[in-house]
């Protein structure tokens, strides 16, 4: 009689099926329906958006490009980050798919989900962003909320920024959203 399993393989095999499970668990992105997840989660935050605030469709028809991150959670405890999925559209066709993720250190407790829209609004900045290794917000995205976070302030100035950003439909105990040293990464979903 053959023996299928002996003690060295009978280890390998304890180690490898479960690890295996776990990764099948995790999935790859192939054969998954994220990327219509995302779009649908992104159709759902445009049209809050726009029903809430007209003149984001002023800067959506300006942009070369729009990147809607439907749902950003982000908890702290002292040390925080934030999480996110989205895409990138251009003409309202979808290219590709991001994540955005930000670590964060200090004085937090909390947590809470937001959304928030990128609109380059130069080529280069588009190119800029597609091209990157991993692009991460800075100085240069200017927010178009004003301090209560109800209109926005689509002037020649936001108009003529390389990045707007748009954050709202926030919900949750961390007081305001900051898409600073943001990174986003493009995606397989």
């Amino acid at each position: 009689m053959k023996r299928v399993l002996g003690n060295g393989s009978r280890r390998t095999f304890l180690t490898v099926v479960p690890m295996a499970g776990l990764v099948a668990a995790c999935g790859n992105g192939v054969g998954s329906d994220g990327a219509e997840r995302i779009d649908r989660a992104a159709d759902a935050s445009l049209d809050f958006l726009y029903d809430t605030n007209a003149d984001a469709r002023v800067l959506a028809g300006k942009a070369s490009g729009v990147l809607i991150m439907p749902e950003i959670t982000e908890a702290g405890l002292g040390v925080g980050g934030s999480f996110g999925r989205g895409v990138l559209r251009i003409n309202n066709v979808p290219v590709d798919y991001y994540s955005a993720t930000q670590a964060s250190f200090g004085f937090q407790i909390g947590a809470q989900q937001f959304s928030h829209v990128l609109f380059f609004m130069t080529e280069d900045a588009l190119s800029e962003f597609r091209t990157s290794d991993g692009w991460a917000a800075g100085a240069d995205v200017e927010y178009a909320l004003n301090s209560e976070g109800l209109n926005l302030a689509v002037d020649t100035t936001s108009v003529l920024s390389p990045v707007v950003a748009v954050v709202f439909a926030q919900a949750g105990l961390l007081a305001g959203a900051t898409l600073e040293g943001t990174k986003y990464t493009r995606i397989i979903p």
